[in-house]
């Protein structure tokens, strides 16, 4: 008997997986926009003239990843630390990355961007 109502529970669970499991993303988070930013760094704090492509790939995925609006502000805040916390960061050509990688992104990459307001 108790194998049995046992049985029905890890079927049940298993159920429950299965109808998540396609809802379930992995959502952004500072690791993953520094593994696709860090490449920038080079062009960002003027030790090469132009952005590598490696950069921009990693501009385009985060664009690409950053689907909802939480992921947005997600990115967001982490790219503004990331910027506040660089010292020797040229903040117009952060501003103008996505631009120069031609990418359109709903923000500016700036320490005064109010990342509560992205949508």
């Amino acid at each position: 008997m108790a194998s049995t109502t046992l049985l029905k529970l890890a079927s049940a669970i298993f159920m429950c997986m299965m109808v998540a499991a396609p809802h379930a993303e992995a959502a952004m988070n500072c690791g993953m926009v520094s593994t696709n930013i860090g490449k920038c760094i080079p062009y960002l704090t003027g030790k090469v003239i132009s952005p590598p492509t490696a950069c921009c790939a990693g501009i385009k995925t985060l664009n690409s990843k950053a689907s909802t609006p939480t992921d947005r502000k997600t990115v967001c805040g982490c790219l503004k630390t990331a910027a506040t916390a660089m010292k020797t960061l040229d903040f117009g050509k952060a501003a103008g990355l996505p631009g120069r990688c031609n990418v359109r992104i709903p923000f500016a990459i700036s320490p005064k961007t109010d990342c509560s307001r992205v949508k």
